[in-house]
């Protein structure tokens, strides 16, 4: 008895549309006759485009197919397509590395965002509205702080960081407060006493029995 383990099959390109679509891609190959496969790839077509309803929202879902089956048949299906089959050498090249800022270890905890937000304040003219964002910003950083560790958070430590993050371009407001961690990150939740929790596991036992 012969077992078809996953193991022994053969890899699919485009695992999504199953198993027995790939059969019958490699089927396709196997005609001998152009106008045979041709007719054969059309249907296969139809069942490609049921099996993966999600391609309807796509804009063109009949070119997405057919690029689609050129890619399950290995790119060696020699068919009357309605579209030209897809550059083999274009879908194996390898993306392009994208260069990412490694930026400041030290105030990594308040998120790359925070880092933009406050070059934006340093381009803007002095005033209220500048005021109003370098509040903004402090108790941002404040409360990303307080989410790695709420018991260490020094409101000095956050002004400093705000002055170094801006490259001390930034005039804080005198006397500016900020808001408190549970202003911030809401209380803390209190865990229900050790006494509570017996009655209700004892209510519970007392229940099932």
């Amino acid at each position: 008895m012969n077992h078809d383990y996953n193991t022994q099959r053969k890899k699919m390109a485009l695992p999504e549309y199953g198993r027995n679509v790939q059969k019958m891609v490699d089927h396709i190959k196997t005609l001998k006759d152009r106008d045979e496969r041709s007719r054969a790839a059309r249907s296969v077509i139809q069942i490609m485009g049921n099996l993966n309803p999600n391609l309807r929202d796509s804009g063109d879902v009949k070119h997405k197919l057919w690029d689609h089956l050129t890619i399950i048949a290995d790119f060696e299906l020699d068919i009357d397509a309605p579209y030209p089959p897809p550059a083999k050498e274009i879908l194996l090249e390898k993306p392009r590395e994208i260069a990412y800022k490694k930026g400041d270890v030290k105030y990594m905890h308040y998120g790359r965002i925070m880092k933009m937000m406050i070059d934006e304040a340093c381009k803007m003219e002095e005033g209220e509205k500048k005021d109003y964002l370098i509040v903004l910003i402090a108790n941002q950083m404040k409360k990303a702080s307080a989410t790695w560790n709420r018991s260490q958070v020094n409101d000095d430590v956050i002004l400093k960081d705000l002055r170094d993050m801006s490259g001390n371009k930034l005039n804080i407001p005198e006397n500016m407060k900020l808001l408190d961690v549970k202003d911030l990150l809401g209380p803390r939740k209190k865990k229900p006493p050790l006494k509570q929790k017996n009655q209700h596991k004892k209510k519970y036992q007392s229940r099932r029995q």
